[in-house]
């Protein structure tokens, strides 16, 4: 393995991912080797799965407000994750989306938006 700047920013993804979850996502580690980035229903352990079941169970469900800014770091997350090195962001543009304002807006309720559905990795490369 040859250690580049994309290697900080998969690190972040982990991190961030483990953080989120409350426990290591090593399912969203499996499913992205073995192809995530096909939009088959197999392309992650669960896509169909609310994303409040990803969420760490020990605190309080996150407010609207909230929940579109954990959306938006999921996201992040995701594609610091991409399979191929040259596909995720750098930190620079990690740093860039963490210190904007942005937040995804949420077109449905946090409970009804799915794993799958996060996966998307669309805006956060380059």
């Amino acid at each position: 393995m040859e250690v580049t700047e994309k290697c900080d920013v998969y690190s972040f993804g982990v991190v961030t991912l483990e953080i989120i979850m409350g426990r290591h996502p090593g399912d969203v580690f499996s499913s992205l080797s073995s192809g995530a980035s096909s939009s088959s229903s197999s392309a992650s352990p669960a896509p169909e799965m609310p994303i409040l079941d990803v969420l760490d169970q020990r605190i309080s469900p996150p407010t609207k407000r909230e929940a579109e800014e954990v959306v938006s770091l999921v996201k992040i997350a995701f594609a610091s994750l991409n399979p191929s090195p040259q596909c995720r962001p750098t930190m620079k543009k990690v740093s860039q989306l963490l210190s904007s304002t942005l937040r995804l807006h949420l077109s449905k309720p946090l409970h009804m938006t799915t794993f799958g559905e996060l996966h998307a990795l669309d805006g956060f490369t380059t």
